[in-house]
């Protein structure tokens, strides 16, 4: 069911909400969190699809700000999302112009859950400081996605000076599978004459640059980035050994990776592309914050990116 609410305000959304429970049932409560997406006109369906499919796992209230031009008179146009349009959520559309095209507080409070988590997501276009935002400010968890702007390695780096514990980024929860394989190698082989380690990826795949920072971080070896301007994603991690080199391969567009060991047969792994709703239902199983990202992203990240003698 979709319910359209031409230029009205919070309070009025909050009420027919209301209203509709009252009526049908069909807003259930038993949620555990509001979701707060913060995104442009074009890219609304696509974050709505990744929450409700999230949501099955993590019921919550979703509310999506779209922000309209400035140059408009103000109003807000709203939309509410329920049943079979909302997934195990229920979907909160404001569109916001002139006034109320930025991002704001008082946009949404209105229709927080009262006394549960607040998680914002940015898919696209990070914030300056997600932490400072106004509604950064009020979330216990901000989620932004290097992955898709202009400079993700830039972004990143962006990323590691205004870093304050709450923040994630999907480049690196799309690095779990790559975390799990590369420390169950050496947890089995272990990490005693190591030498250097060499992490290969496409040149805009921010995951390549923080798995590269995670592995100096972790290792403290020298590691080296080989960046393809025409690949995509993560290809090869090699670690050069006394004992010889371990290599952990996936070729471009496959969903299984070649682990080749000294003394082994060569094994064929399960490691698949993660999906955006995947990503983001992980980062809803938690509310505290990710230290080890936090370290990656502000210590290790810089020691594999910015030359000696420099600042980010």
């Amino acid at each position: 069911m979709i319910v359209e609410l031409p230029d009205t305000t919070t309070s009025k959304v909050s009420k027919k909400i209301v209203a509709m429970r009252e009526k049908g049932g069909v807003v259930a409560l038993g949620r555990v969190l509001t979701l707060v997406v913060v995104t442009a006109p074009d890219f609304v369906e696509e974050a709505i699809e990744a929450a409700n499919t999230a949501s099955r796992e993590h019921p919550c209230r979703v509310i999506v700000l779209v922000a309209g031009s400035a140059d408009e008179p103000s109003r807000l146009d709203a939309q509410i999302r329920v049943g079979g349009d909302a997934g195990a959520s229920e979907v909160i559309l404001l569109y916001g112009y002139g006034e109320l095209a930025a991002e704001s507080e008082s946009l949404v409070s209105a229709l927080l859950l009262p006394d549960a988590p607040i998680v914002v997501w940015w898919p696209h276009g990070l914030p300056r400081s997600a932490a400072s935002t106004p509604l950064g400010r009020i979330a216990h968890r901000r989620i932004t996605d290097a992955a898709n702007e202009p400079d993700p390695k830039q972004s990143l780096l962006d990323l590691s000076r205004t870093y304050a514990d709450g923040d994630t980024d999907l480049s690196w929860t799309r690095l779990t599978h790559w975390r799990i394989q590369l420390a169950a190698v050496l947890e089995q082989n272990g990490a005693g004459g190591l030498q250097s380690v060499t992490v290969e990826g496409a040149s805009d795949s921010a995951s390549t640059f923080l798995l590269a920072a995670w592995l100096k971080h972790a290792l403290k070896v020298p590691v080296k980035i080989i960046e393809d301007p025409a690949g995509a994603g993560i290809r090869r991690v090699r670690m050069e050994r006394e004992a010889g080199a371990i290599e952990l391969y996936r070729p471009e567009g496959g969903s299984m990776a070649h682990l080749m060991q000294p003394g082994q047969p060569e094994q064929r792994i399960a490691l698949p592309l993660r999906t955006l709703h995947e990503c983001l239902a992980e980062e809803l199983r938690r509310l505290d914050p990710d230290e080890v990202f936090g370290e990656v992203l502000t210590e290790g990240l810089a020691a594999c990116l910015v030359p000696e003698g420099t600042t980010a």
